[in-house]
Formats: structure tokens, C-alpha cells, sequence
């Protein structure tokens, strides 16, 4: 039952990584990865929020919701697989200035996205 839950989140969270990535790449242009960097804030943030509740708070709500939800979901939600291709693909067309931007960016913001989810599941 949890391969299940995970393939039913994994292709949810794919869908909505190429819906969200989008709609910024639409709004932003694709000068700079912008759209993997929202989807990977985002997803950090909501790992940390999710897990504290599920993990935490809400023991007893069982390791289907894990499973669909962190695994499944948020693991075909985020995106460290494009991230790195894409910086990779910077570096290469020799924009390193934006590539060493990229990794900063999505490192360091999605470790804070990550600890403000945890602070944020944990004040409810």
C-alpha cells in the first residue's frame, strides 16, 4: 500500500512541479533558473512544515501519510535533479556568475525554507 500512496504522490508532485516552475518561467523569463529555485524553496519549506506534523506532532496519523505526502508528493515535487543540470548548463554557456548564484541561492534558501517550516509546524 505504500508503493502505491508513494507513485499516487510522486506523480501529483510532478505535475505540480511543472505547473508552478512554469507559471514563474511564464512570469520571469528563463534568463535565471527562477522556476526550479521557487519549486525548491517552496518544497524545502513544506518538508519541514509536514514533517513536523506528521512526524512530531501527529504520531498516530500513521506512515501512509509519510508515504504519500514527504515521499511521494514532495519527492516528486522538488527538483535537485533539474537544479543541477541546469547550473550545470550555466557554467558550460560560461554564465558561472549565475551558476555560483544558483547553487547559493537554492542551498541557502532551502535550508532556511526548511527551518522556517519547522518553526512553523511546531508553533501550531
Amino acid at each position: 500500500m505504500n508503493t502505491l500512496l508513494i507513485f499516487l504522490g510522486a506523480g501529483i508532485g510532478g505535475v505540480l512541479r511543472y505547473w508552478v516552475s512554469n507559471m514563474i518561467y511564464w512570469m520571469t523569463g528563463r534568463q535565471f533558473p527562477y522556476g526550479t529555485l521557487v519549486v525548491n524553496i517552496s518544497g524545502c519549506f513544506l518538508m519541514g512544515f509536514l514533517f513536523v506534523l506528521i512526524i512530531e506532532r501527529f504520531d498516530g496519523i500513521g506512515p501512509q501519510l509519510r508515504s504519500l505526502l514527504l515521499i511521494g508528493l514532495l519527492g516528486g515535487y522538488t527538483t535537485f535533479s533539474s537544479f543541477s543540470i541546469e547550473t550545470l548548463n550555466l557554467f558550460e554557456n560560461g554564465a558561472w556568475l549565475s551558476g555560483f548564484l544558483n547553487i547559493f541561492f537554492s542551498v541557502f534558501l532551502c535550508i532556511l525554507a526548511a527551518w522556517l517550516g519547522v518553526i512553523g509546524g511546531r508553533q501550531l
